[in-house]
C-alpha cells in the first residue's frame, strides 16, 4: 500500500519541481501537477508522449475517464488516471485545453 502511494505521489513531486515556469493560462492545477513531468508544463508532450495542449475540453474529459475505466490501452495512464476523481479530470481537461 505505502509502495503504491509513493509511485505515484513521488513521480507528481518530482514532476511540479522540474515543471518548471507556468504557462500563459496560469499554474496548473494540483490535480495538473503530475501530468506536467512527462506532457511538459506547456502540455506539448514528447515523442510517443500525446500533446494535451489545445484539445478540446470534452475530449479530453473523456479520454481521460477511458483510460481510469480501462476502457483505452495505456502503459501508465490507466494506473494514474484511476487516482483522479471526475472533478479532478474535469480541472486537468480545462487546464490543458485552454494552453496554445
Amino acid at each position: 500500500m505505502i509502495v503504491s502511494a509513493v509511485r505515484i505521489i513521488l513521480p507528481a513531486a518530482l514532476a511540479a519541481l522540474l515543471a518548471g515556469p507556468a504557462a500563459a493560462s496560469g499554474p496548473a492545477p494540483l490535480a495538473a501537477e503530475g501530468c506536467l513531468g512527462c506532457h511538459g508544463p506547456e502540455g506539448r508532450g514528447a515523442s510517443g508522449i500525446a500533446a494535451l495542449a489545445g484539445r478540446d475540453r470534452a475530449e479530453l474529459v473523456a479520454i481521460l475517464t477511458a483510460f481510469r475505466a480501462n476502457e483505452r490501452p495505456g502503459t501508465i495512464m490507466g494506473r494514474i488516471a484511476r487516482g483522479y476523481t471526475d472533478a479532478e479530470i474535469a480541472a486537468v481537461a480545462e487546464h490543458f485545453s485552454r494552453l496554445r
